[in-house]
């Protein structure tokens, strides 16, 4: 076994002179695109948005700004127990695993074998045979093949960590919408049930009036039949509340109806602040998520190019066995027969009828596709800004006016009725009145809904929450 050791020994430096050869790499280099990017947003409003930098903590935790409790802990919950980032967490793991794999095979195969047999015979007895052995192969990666599945992989890794962090960000969003969602159905709710006691009492008052000869049967049943309308609506808005806390529900990783008790009582829609951080069109495309993730792909497919360049070259291996034999066991590690076999074999593709040129031209349209899509998310990314940016102007001003409206809906009905108890007015007037409270009270729940709906959708948009996991540690390209 010393003499076996001496004489490998002897052809590592040998095999260490391969390894130059393993600086070329086969396969375009991966040059990330350049995309113009805008210096400010088209929708950039003069009031009401503050630009600063994405990494701002304001931004990072921007569901804060809110100041609920209940939010904060539903959010907490969600991060904790949301399935679906649960999913997209092991699917970092797999392709850190995968990448794993990838590196692997820079390195030597070894393998070991042991084993033993005994034959009977009139001639020879019996007799034992003992053998046991080491072998080993490695391929040089001569033109960079394996350098560009490991790029890949490395590049794929980083895709799907984005990935984890734009589940990150749509959950975060998700979750603050369904809750906002939770709040209007219960805002409603508290309008609609407002202003059917006001119809019940409208109602009371036409019967007593009739009875009184003051005014007809005609007055008393469309009084009812506005009591009834009002009535009727709240199933409906019943069935949007529970849909919507069942929503938060499986959000945070529970089943339907475990939010029951925090959610019961009616706490008034989060408010959204006068003023909201924004960041620059070059931040968003820096450090939105799936950008990120798009460009990862990119750079993956582009790796991918090299991996199948590399199957026209010539493949070199090395290979290498120590083997033993001996009559009995005891004597396979210091008195067996040894023997050792060592090689190098050179292998090259001669004729595959252009099936492996065909692949590098199949695998370069799938860098086209890859680059179309990195291109088609940074529009998509540009548009979902400039609509939220619009959206939190324009619901601002509609707010304004929904405010003012419902104020003089409320005067005016209150006006209808007392006019109408005093005979100066008749009651289709109060009935007009009323229809139009009930349509400008339930327009400005939902749009103090919109307001602060519109305000989370804008930071969703700007990627906003992507840090709530801290950032990854940047995977190197380079061999291990």
């Amino acid at each position: 076994m010393d003499f076996l050791n001496s004489r490998i020994g002897r052809n590592i430096g040998c095999l260490s002179l391969t390894c130059w050869l393993t600086a070329c790499a086969v396969g375009p280099d991966y040059r990330a695109p350049d995309m113009a990017v805008p210096d400010e947003w088209h929708s950039q409003p003069q009031t009401g948005v503050r630009t600063d930098n994405v990494e701002a903590p304001l931004l990072a935790s921007w569901w804060t700004v809110l100041d609920d409790p209940t939010l904060n802990q539903l959010i907490d919950q969600a991060l904790a127990e949301n399935r679906t980032v649960k999913q997209a967490q092991a699917r970092v793991v797999e392709a850190r695993a995968r990448r794993a794999i990838s590196g692997a095979s820079f390195w030597p195969a070894v393998g070991a074998s042991a084993g033993g047999s005994r034959s009977d015979s009139d001639v020879s007895g019996d007799r034992e045979t003992w053998d046991g052995g080491v072998d080993a192969s490695w391929e040089i990666d001569l033109f960079g093949g394996q350098r560009r599945a490991f790029e890949s992989s490395t590049a794929q890794l980083a895709a799907v960590d984005a990935d984890l962090r734009d589940v990150l960000v749509s959950l975060l969003g998700e979750v603050a919408l369904a809750y906002v969602d939770v709040r209007t159905s219960q805002s409603r709710l508290s309008y609609a049930e407002r202003n059917l006691e006001s119809q019940r009492e409208v109602v009371d008052i036409t019967t007593w009036r009739a009875d009184a000869g003051l005014a007809t049967v005609l007055d008393v049943e469309q009084a009812k039949s506005s009591y009834s309308t009002t009535l009727a609506a709240l199933p409906s808005l019943d069935s949007a509340l529970e849909a919507g806390k069942n929503r938060l529900a499986v959000l945070t990783g529970q089943t339907p109806g475990s939010l029951e008790q925090i959610l019961a009582e009616r706490k008034p829609i989060p408010v959204a602040p006068a003023e909201v951080v924004s960041s620059v069109p070059a931040d968003v495309m820096r450090r939105r998520p799936d950008i990120r993730a798009a460009e990862r792909r990119l750079a993956a497919q582009t790796a991918q190019v090299g991996v199948a360049t590399a199957e026209l070259y010539p493949r070199l291996s090395l290979s290498g066995s120590i083997g033993v034999t001996a009559a009995v066991a005891s004597d396979l590690f210091s008195g067996g027969l040894e023997a050792t076999r060592y090689g190098l074999s050179l292998s090259m593709p001669i004729f595959s009828a252009g099936a492996l040129r065909q692949n590098i031209k199949a695998t370069n349209a799938q860098v086209d596709q890859a680059l179309a899509t990195y291109e088609a998310t940074v529009l998509a990314a540009y548009e979902e800004v400039e609509n939220s940016l619009t959206q939190w102007v324009n619901e601002q001003r509609r707010h304004a006016a929904l405010i003012d409206s419902a104020g003089s809906a409320r005067l005016a009905s209150e006006l209808a009725l007392m006019q109408y108890n005093s005979g100066l007015v008749d009651f289709q007037t109060v009935l007009t009145a009323d229809r139009q409270l009930i349509s400008a009270e339930d327009a400005l729940a939902v749009s103090d809904g919109e307001m602060t709906s519109n305000l989370i959708r804008l930071y969703k948009a700007l990627g906003g929450g992507w840090s709530v996991f801290p950032p990854p540690a940047t995977a190197s390209n380079e061999a291990p």
